[in-house]
Order: C-alpha cells, then sequence, then structure tokens
C-alpha cells in the first residue's frame, strides 16, 4: 500500500454488512487510510446498508470521503440523512475517473 502513500483510492461496496467481503473492504480503507491515502468510498446496491454502521461511519470520521446511492437507498425504504453523500451514479463515474486505483467489493 506504501506506493498509493498521498494518492487517492476508490472503493466500491456493493455487498450488505453480513457478507464476506464486507471486512476485507474495511481492512483494506482502514490500511489505506493509516498510509495517507486519501479513500472514497462508494456505497451502491446491498452497500447502502454499510453507510450507517459504525466500521463505515468510522472510516467517515477518519477522513474517507463517504457516498450512498440514492436510488438504491430509496428502493430498500433507507432514509436519506447526512451519514453519506447521497448521489447519482455521476457520482461514482467520477469517483472512478478521478482515483488512482479502484476496486469493488
Amino acid at each position: 500500500m506504501g506506493e498509493l502513500a498521498g494518492k487517492k483510492l476508490g472503493v466500491l461496496l456493493t455487498t450488505a454488512p453480513a457478507h464476506p467481503n464486507f471486512r476485507p473492504a474495511l481492512a483494506l480503507m482502514k490500511s489505506a487510510l493509516d498510509e495517507g491515502v486519501r479513500v472514497y468510498l462508494y456505497c451502491i446496491d446491498e452497500g447502502v446498508r454499510a453507510v450507517s454502521t459504525p466500521e463505515v461511519q468510522e472510516l467517515k470520521q477518519r477522513g474517507a470521503s463517504l457516498f450512498g446511492c440514492a436510488y438504491g437507498a430509496g428502493h430498500r425504504k433507507i432514509a436519506l440523512d447526512d451519514s453519506a453523500a447521497w448521489s447519482g451514479l455521476t457520482v461514482l463515474a467520477d469517483v472512478v475517473g478521478s482515483t488512482d486505483r479502484f476496486v469493488s467489493f
């Protein structure tokens, strides 16, 4: 991860907190933040269920930029609040296009 210090990492989270990929995604983002990487997290599909979790909110408190899919939240009857910047796919496209590395879970 050291080669990304000072760079940008984009993460697309499509899984709910109970999914086996949730913990590895968190570990990657925590490690990136520890190394001075700017983290951009976009939660979509079942990933919108993770936005309000303490683990994801901790990432936000540590400086990660947190975005949630407004359509996905509405479809799952999740209230749009200040826990994330709720947006559409245009923001996801911006994250993909403006980060040095991009991964999805």
